[in-house]
C-alpha cells in the first residue's frame, strides 16, 4: 500500500539544525546567545509555570501592546509567532500561493526557499554580489507580474553583510507598492552601521513594508521560540488567519516581556558578542582565511573548495560550526572562552603548517 504524498514536497529539503557539540566543545553552529538566561527572565518563566494547564493567550495581547507602545504604532500591526522563521512563513502564506513568486537573495536564510515551496509558490533566488551582499539591482530586475513578496535579510544570514539605510530606501522606493518587502532583521541588534533600525523607519514611510524581529538571538530566548512582525494592517490580519493556533506559549510571552524590561543588561551582553565577533574575524583573517566583515553574531568564511578543511580543523580543536559544503563555514560569535578556543586552534594549525 502506498500512502498519499503531496506533490512537490520532494523539492523541499528538511531544515538542518546546527550540529550539536560534544561535552567540552564550543557549539558555534546555531547563532545562539552564549549567555544563560537572565535571572529576571528565569523568574518570569518560573512564575508562568503555574498556569501551563491553560492555553496561552493566542493574541499575545500584553506583549503586542508593549511592542506597539515602543514603536508608536497600532497594536493590530504587531503579530507574534514562534520565532522569525514562523513569522516569515505567515507572511508568505498571507500574500502568496500557487503561481506566485517570492524573491530573496542567495545565499541567505536557509529556510526561505522551503517556506516558499511549502506555500505552493515559486522561490526566486537572486545571487549575492561579489561582496557577498544583496544585489539590489539584480533583485529589481527579477521582479515579474507574479512577484508577491521580496525578503531582504539584513544583516544577511549567513554572510553577515548589510544593506545600508540609503540603499534600502532606494530599493523599497523602486519596488511596486503591490509587492510586500519583508525586511528580516533577526540580527539587527548586532549591527553597528547606519542600517540599524532602518526597517522600522521604512515601515513608517512606505505602505508595502513588513519587518521581522526575533527574541532568539540578542535576547537569548532561542529555546522558547518567539518573535514578532510589524506589518501593514491587511497583511497582519491575514497573518493571524494562517498562524498556528496557540503557537506561542505563555512561558515565551512572559520571557519576552521580561527581556524588554532588562535591555540594559542585555546591551552589555550584546556588546560582548560584537567584540568577540570582530575578534573572531580578525583571527581568521590573520590565519589566512577569507573571513567577511560581519554585522551579525557570526562570521562567514567563503572557503570554497577548502570549506571541509576549515570545518575539520576547527572540529578537531573542539569548535563546532555550520558548514555549507563547497561554499563556506559560518562560525557563531560565542563567549570569550569559545573564541579563545578558536584562537588556540588556529595557532596550533599554523604551527603544524
Amino acid at each position: 500500500m502506498t500512502l498519499p504524498s503531496r506533490a512537490g514536497l520532494d523539492a523541499v529539503p528538511a531544515y538542518r539544525q546546527g550540529r550539536s557539540a560534544p561535552a567540552g566543545a564550543s557549539k558555534l553552529s546555531s547563532n545562539e546567545s552564549p549567555h544563560p538566561p537572565l535571572a529576571s527572565v528565569r523568574e518570569a518563566v518560573q512564575d508562568a509555570l503555574g498556569s501551563i494547564n491553560r492555553y496561552p493567550d493566542m493574541s499575545a495581547a500584553a506583549l503586542r501592546t508593549r511592542l506597539a507602545e515602543r514603536y508608536g504604532i497600532d497594536p493590530r500591526l504587531v503579530t507574534v509567532g514562534a520565532g522569525s522563521v514562523e513569522l516569515a512563513a505567515q507572511l508568505i502564506h498571507a500574500v502568496a500561493g500557487e503561481g506566485d513568486e517570492v524573491m530573496f537573495a542567495w545565499r541567505s536564510f536557509e529556510a526561505y526557499p522551503s517556506l516558499v515551496r511549502i506555500a505552493g509558490a515559486t522561490p526566486i533566488a537572486v545571487p549575492l554580489n561579489a561582496e557577498h551582499a544583496h544585489d539590489l539591482d539584480g533583485m529589481l530586475a527579477a521582479i515579474t507580474p507574479r512577484t508577491r513578496a521580496i525578503f531582504v535579510c539584513n544583516p544577511n544570514n549567513p554572510t553577515g553583510t548589510v544593506v545600508s539605510a540609503a540603499e534600502l530606501e532606494r530599493f523599497v522606493s523602486a519596488v511596486p507598492h503591490d509587492i510586500l518587502v519583508v525586511i528580516d532583521e533577526a540580527y539587527v541588534h548586532f549591527d553597528r552601521t547606519d542600517s540599524y533600525g532602518a526597517g522600522i523607519e521604512l515601515f513608517r514611510q512606505h505602505p508595502h513594508v513588513a519587518v521581522l524581529h526575533t527574541f532568539s538571538k540578542a535576547y537569548g530566548l532561542a529555546g522558547l521560540r518567539i518573535g514578532y512582525a510589524i506589518s501593514p494592517l491587511e497583511v497582519a490580519e491575514n497573518q493571524r488567519k494562517v498562524a498556528v493556533p496557540f503557537g506561542v506559549s505563555d512561558l515565551a510571552q512572559a520571557a519576552a516581556r521580561a527581556s524588554l524590561d532588562a535591555e540594559d543588561e542585555l546591551a552589555a551582553r550584546i556588546h560582548e558578542v560584537v567584540t568577540q565577533r570582530d575578534r573572531l574575524r580578525a583571527l581568521l583573517a590573520d590565519a589566512g582565511w577569507p573571513a567577511i566583515a560581519s554585522q551579525a553574531n557570526f562570521v562567514w568564511v567563503p572557503a570554497g573548495e577548502r570549506t571541509e578543511e576549515l570545518e575539520a580543523l576547527l572540529r578537531e580543536g573542539g569548535v563546532i560550526t555550520r558548514v555549507f559544503p563547497g561554499e563556506g563555514v559560518r562560525i557563531s560569535s560565542g563567549s570569550i572562552e569559545d573564541i579563545d578556543r578558536v584562537a588556540a586552534t588556529l595557532v596550533r594549525t599554523e604551527a603544524i603548517a
